[in-house]
């Protein structure tokens, strides 16, 4: 079972592969970051995050897509722009066709730690240890990313 998860944002929109093999063991295959500029005009922008995860998809050929849900506490601006960015990232992986299954950040925090509240130390820790991994992925939009990808195999919704 291979998994990519996605911290969306229009800045800045994590991406974490992983997989599921024998003994239950999940393993990383990739991580990274798609970075867009405010510079740059919106519609070239959700442009860029669509082509670039279409070729992480191409790549990774992931069986199932985890993606966060957007957050409602965050300003109304911010919801509109991490909105349109999750809409690009979500179409690229629908015109694949991929089941893309939604998690808020509260179900990712249990599913990694036990705990709803755990804070954001916490959760980049447990994303180094169930991945073995010698240092926490950077930026934390990868990091948030794996820990989606990591929440779905943990959830078996697959």
């Amino acid at each position: 079972m291979i998994v990519l998860g996605i911290d969306p944002g229009l800045s800045m929109a994590g991406w974490g592969v992983v997989s599921k093999g024998q003994k239950d063991r999940i393993s990383l295959l990739e991580y990274g970051c798609i970075k867009t500029y405010p510079s740059t005009c919106l519609a070239e922008r959700l442009k860029f995050l669509y082509t670039e995860i279409q070729s992480v998809i191409i790549k990774y050929k992931p069986e199932v897509v985890a993606i966060e849900e957007i957050f409602f506490l965050k300003g109304s601006k911010v919801i509109a722009t991490v909105g349109q960015a999750r809409g690009a990232l979500i179409s690229a992986v629908a015109m694949n066709n991929i089941p893309v299954f939604e998690y808020n950040p509260r179900s990712v925090k249990i599913a990694l730690t036990g705990y709803g509240s755990a804070d954001k130390h916490q959760m980049q820790h447990m994303v180094k240890s169930i991945l073995g991994l010698k240092e926490i992925p950077k930026p934390d939009d990868s990091a948030d990313a794996l820990a989606m990808a990591i929440c779905h195999l943990n959830t078996n919704r697959y």
